[in-house]
């Protein structure tokens, strides 16, 4: 078994190594979650990029002594979240690190590459519950009623984000999920509408009233813009810019941001956070937790039941102030 270089308390750690040097079995195991697990390409970046690293620092690690996958021990393990800590990474984040070097170990150990998942016996770092930030009623009622105002003036961009909004709303779905909608995903007469979420995993949505009128406004829009450009337009795309290209992730957070900002500029308001007020708003009204939890494509319901401690806040908070012997 190898063993670890002594080396100076915060010697630094060299640069993860770059893609085209990186070992044939990360390499196999990234090219097994793009094409057999189907994962998602920011999630394949993602483990890349923690496993880079970690490589890196297994180089720095074990100093000029050789070493194997089957040698690494908890102790590597720990010093590499030690080591990303030192960093100033965030506990999510190393998590993730983390969860990206057990997943590298099953994988091997799956295809007896290791006798053993020495990642199994290191403790996930403890993450800070953090409730998810949210519209109340009033809130969202002001955010649409100056938002259909700008709407009335009947230009492209106001109507188009309009209905942005109201998708939003309706249906809780993620950012990338918005952007990425084709107008085959979309049925205004069955009132529902296709996503594909994380794993690139497809789900039907429901979407309500006031979405479905705004969809049919922009609709004509959209007509008037691809007419405008002579036909020069991204043809699969709901969303489109005024250029007529399917609209990104950061032009989408811009618009949204902005109409946020104006209800409460300090808060902190995010595009997150209509999905946050999504099933809040359903929690609230007595929706089943499972429900939820399918309509925001969550894989585990532990993830879902997040919102469940905002709706409980807000109940002690009426009992507290209603009940005469609270």
């Amino acid at each position: 078994m190898a063993r670890r270089v002594e080396s100076e308390p915060g010697a630094p750690v060299s640069d993860p190594a770059p893609e085209s040097s990186l070992p044939d079995e990360v390499a196999d195991f990234l090219e097994h979650l793009e094409k057999e697990r189907n994962d998602s390409p920011n999630t394949v970046r993602a483990y890349g990029r923690d496993l880079r690293g970690f490589v890196a620092f297994l180089a720095t690690y074990y100093g000029t002594l050789a070493w194997t996958w089957e040698g690494v021990d908890r102790l590597a393990i720990r010093g590499f979240m030690g080591h990303l800590t030192r960093r100033g990474l965030s506990k999510r984040s190393v998590a993730r690190a983390l969860s990206a070097v057990r997943s590298f170990y099953r994988f091997m150990h799956r295809n007896e590459q290791v006798t053993a998942n020495p990642a199994r016996g290191v403790g996930s770092p403890k993450l800070d519950k953090r409730l998810p930030g949210y519209l109340d009623r009033a809130q969202i009622d002001l955010l649409f009623q100056q938002a259909e105002t700008r709407a009335w003036s009947g230009t492209f961009t106001d109507v188009r984000n309009l209905a942005i909004l109201e998708v939003f709303y309706s249906t809780g779905m993620r950012l990338s999920e918005l952007a990425g909608i084709d107008l085959r995903d979309l049925d205004l007469v069955s009132q529902q509408v296709k996503v594909r979420g994380k794993g690139r995993k497809e789900r039907i949505i429901p979407l309500g009233d006031h979405a479905v009128l705004a969809l049919r406004n922009y609709e004509l829009k959209r007509e008037q813009l691809r007419r405008g450009l002579e036909g020069a337009v991204d043809r699969s795309a709901l969303f489109l810019s005024k250029t007529g290209k399917r609209i990104g992730v950061r032009m989408v957070q811009s618009i949204v941001g902005a109409l946020l900002r104006q209800i409460d500029e300090d808060a902190g308001l995010s595009v997150h956070s209509l999905r946050h007020t999504f099933a809040t708003h359903l929690l609230d009204a007595g929706a089943d937790l499972r429900a939820v939890q399918e309509l925001l494509g969550h894989a585990s319901i532990s993830t879902t039941q997040i919102y469940t401690h905002t709706s409980v806040e807000r109940l002690k908070a009426v009992y507290t102030k209603a009940h005469p012997r609270a």
